[in-house]
């Protein structure tokens, strides 16, 4: 079984990098997302799978790893009950943050979501997407 690789974005003011860290191994609900691009990609999320937690708005930059630790359910945020969501673990920070600069400014990192689909909150990462970032961040 193959472990896939995302980045969820959160803007630090609403939900931070400390803040998840500080849920520890319980993790936190990843709720509010609105958009179905981004729907499918959390229902698409395997227990176990990597995601870059991504700072946006304010920093913009990629700052941690966090890990799905429960797959898709119906977000409890959502009185449609059109939406999902999942829960997440912090794993590790990145010893450098990897700003939205730094991967716009490297030619290998041209066709990475972050960069074609910028606003989009829940995106996939390719595996050497996922490496080169990593190595960028210090990991």
């Amino acid at each position: 079984m193959n472990m896939a690789y995302w980045l969820v974005k959160s803007e630090p003011s609403v939900w931070s990098w400390d803040q998840q860290v500080a849920k520890g191994a319980k993790g936190e609900a990843w709720t509010g997302v609105r958009n179905f691009t981004a729907r499918q990609n959390l229902v698409n999320m395997k227990k176990g799978d990597k995601a870059f937690f991504y700072h946006s708005n304010e920093g913009k930059e990629i700052v941690g790893i966090a890990e799905v630790i429960k797959e898709a359910y119906p977000d409890p945020t959502d009185k449609t009950g059109k939406f999902v969501c999942v829960d997440i673990k912090a794993d590790k920070p990145l010893k450098t943050p990897v700003t939205m600069a730094a991967v716009k400014a490297d030619k290998k990192l041209a066709d990475m979501a972050l960069v074609k689909y910028s606003r989009l909150s829940v995106q996939p990462v390719t595996a050497e997407e996922w490496k080169l970032v990593c190595k960028m961040g210090g990991l």
